[in-house]
Order: C-alpha cells, then structure tokens, then sequence
C-alpha cells in the first residue's frame, strides 16, 4: 500500500513537472506584434507608400534581433493602445509613449529607449513667439518648485489662448494639471491634425514632445512654426519614451530590457535618435 502510495506521489510529481515545463514552452516567446502609431514623426511615421518608418521602427527592428524574436508593426490609433494591448490584439507598444504613473496603473513598461521632454510650438510673428525661457528645461522630479514657477510665469501670457493636444498624450496631462484654468484646450486625435490647426490660426499653441516638435517645425507646411518658452519633463510626464507590455507579460519585460540596454551600451540608440531627431535620446 505504501509503495503504491509512493509511485503515485512519484507520477504526480513528474506529471507537475511536465506540466510546468509544458507551460514555460508555451511563454517562450517566438513571434511578437508590436504597436505603434505612424503619424508621431520622427518616433513612427507612414511612407507615402503605406510602409511605417521612424526612429522607433529601426530601433524595433534591432531590439527584436537581439531577442531573437521574429516580430511584426502594426498601426494603432494612440489613444486607443492601451485598452488593445490588455484585450491582447498585439503583445508591445512603441509609439513615443511615456512611462507615467498613471499608464503604470494599467500595464508594465520597459526601461526608457529615448526621453525628449515636452515642448510649445506657435506661429511665427505672433505674441507667444516670445514666450520666456526659451529652451530650459524644467523637471517636475527634481525641481518642481521651479516647474511650477516657470508655469505661473507662462499663466498670464497664455490666458485666454487655445492651446493644441494629442488626446489621451502627458502633453494633454501637463495642460490639464497646470493651465487648464487659463486656457481653452482643443484635443486632437494625432499631432499631426493639432499642427494643421495651428498654422490655419484656429489655435494658438500646441504642447508635443520637443523631438517630434523638432521634427514638425522642419516640414516646408509648417515653415511658420516655432518652437517657443520652456520645456518640461519628468514626474508625472515619465521618464520618457518605454515599451508598453501587459502587467503579466514579465518574461518579455525583461527581454525587452535586456535589449534597450544592449542598444544604449552599443550605441544604436544614439545613432539612431541622432539620425532622426539631430540630437542624442540616450537615457542617462
């Protein structure tokens, strides 16, 4: 009795065991879609052909390499990502999204590829080209006390203005936590739509990451626009550009690490952020 006892406890163990092993082959990841946006330049944009170029589809691909995974870019509406991602129609998002505490809520993210900052653009000629601070940077980590007073600089400048935003974006987020009050905000579903809308005057200033604005301030469609006041970045804006992954994909988190660090140390994120943006997106 006792040795059929035994073998039994044997046969449970070993079939645990397969069990176990059946599901750590099942997790191993071979194939993976990644989403992005294709109408954020210079992180993703769409060729006039339809294929999806930028800074974050060269990067994808070298991340991918190195995980060895065979992976796959498909276009999502921005504000749209993260519900898609936790109902599973992809398994990763790179589309200039921020790592913030709020997003954290919801899924996990990888260590930054790239961090910029938020920024205002207006038209050239106009009152607000002269906003102060032309270029420094605030960090609502480090120096909040001096974000918030750079803010309270801006107030009486930007009141009664219409200021642009990306729907569901930490630029929408930055404008409803400090200036919502003073201005009129306009939502749009893509930077590209809220820049159209500033250059035909129906705002006044729109609020995007300083590298894309970079990027948009270079079109020959918006020669009239400029990049004006300050810049901001950190706290609850992120800690910068990361991929988005569900809460229980932990195993591809870390693959995903593995490889953002890879490309930090080799230099592929500097190659490629200043191949796109002009300048280096490297994390530090």
């Amino acid at each position: 009795m006792q040795k059929t006892t035994a073998i039994m406890a044997a046969l449970a163990v070993a079939t645990g065991l397969l069990a176990t092993a059946a599901q750590a082959e099942e997790k191993k990841w071979t194939k993976i879609t990644i989403a992005t946006e294709g109408a954020f330049p210079p992180y993703n944009l769409t060729k006039a052909d339809g294929t999806l170029d930028g800074y974050e589809i060269e990067l994808s691909k070298y991340l991918c390499d190195h995980m060895k995974v065979e992976c796959t870019i498909i276009p999502q509406g921005f504000d749209g990502m993260i519900p898609a991602l936790n109902a599973g129609k992809f398994d990763a998002i790179m589309a200039g999204m921020s790592a913030t505490e709020k997003r954290k809520e919801v899924i996990n993210f990888s260590i930054s590829y790239g961090s910029t900052g938020q920024a205002f653009a207006t038209l050239k000629g106009s009152e607000l080209e002269t906003l102060p601070m032309k270029g420094e940077l605030f960090s609502l980590a480090s120096n909040e006390a001096g974000a918030r007073k750079a803010v309270e600089e801006l107030k009486p400048l930007v009141e009664g203005k219409t200021i642009g935003v990306q729907s569901a974006s930490i630029a929408a987020r930055f404008i409803d936590e400090y200036l919502n009050e003073v201005v009129e905000v306009r939502e749009y579903k893509t930077t590209e739509q809220h820049d159209l809308d500033l250059v035909a005057g129906r705002v006044d200033l729109v609020m995007a990451s300083t590298g894309y604005l970079k990027t948009a301030v270079e079109k020959p469609a918006n020669a009239d626009m400029a990049i004006v006041g300050p810049r901001f970045q950190g706290g609850f804006l992120g800690a910068g550009s990361s991929v988005g992954l569900r809460k229980s994909d932990t195993d591809l988190q870390a693959m995903f690490d593995d490889a953002i660090t890879a490309a930090k140390a080799d230099g592929t994120i500097k190659r490629l952020s200043e191949k796109w943006f002009g300048f280096d997106l490297t994390p530090q």
